[in-house]
């Protein structure tokens, strides 16, 4: 882990290191400043950014950042209703789409959360995922990424509480992940100037 703090942008506004880009990589400066670390809430925004942060397991969230709209189309909008009733032949076209990383495990898993999702009631998987989020008073604000965990305790609970509703692809790691994504945790360096905004 980098012990880099916050890097002045081209313009001119400190960001967290990861947020600032060659000219190949300018969507992860759009991505840091408008969405990560924003409150996400509803079942499918969820649980589209469940399945994603499965999908980039072992990869570049760049990768992922930029085959979203294929991701997109191929699951539905991530419908969770939808998702959940795809078929066999469903998966077999998804292995077949260049649009998304066609690994078999993650696309089993994805159908399999959405199914998992489909069985909790309307409103209980954002609740579900929202009740792990820490009290933000207690938290350390990171001033470099040292300082930003890659599991917490809250993580590695909301894993095991996925986990018992049958979903996949959602270990520790993974969840903290989503919890710096959705925004329970706000891990924005100290001197980033999107801190405050989110």
């Amino acid at each position: 882990m980098s012990e880099q703090g916050v890097v002045e942008g081209p313009d001119g506004l400190p960001r967290c290191p990861w947020g600032l880009e060659s000219e190949t990589m300018a969507d992860y400066r759009v991505y840091h400043d408008t969405e990560w670390g924003r409150p996400v809430h509803g079942d499918d925004a969820l649980y589209e950014r469940v399945s994603l942060e499965a999908f980039q397991s072992g990869l570049s969230w760049l990768t992922i950042l930029r085959r979203r709209e294929g991701f997109r189309a191929a699951f539905a909008d991530f419908s969770i209703k939808k998702v959940a009733e795809f078929t066999e032949a469903d998966e077999e076209r998804l292995l077949a789409d260049p649009g998304i990383i066609r690994n078999r495990a993650k696309i089993a898993a994805t159908i399999a959360n959405a199914r998992a999702a489909a069985a909790l009631a309307p409103g209980e998987l954002s609740e579900l995922i929202w009740s792990h989020a820490p009290a933000s008073d207690g938290r350390p604000v990171p001033r470099t990424f040292a300082d930003v965990p890659a599991i917490t305790p809250e993580s590695t609970a909301l894993s095991r509480d996925l986990k018992k509703h049958g979903f996949r692809f959602v270990g520790p790691t993974t969840a903290y992940a989503l919890m710096q994504a959705c925004g329970l945790v706000n891990d924005h360096l100290a001197d980033c100037h999107i801190r405050d905004a989110v």
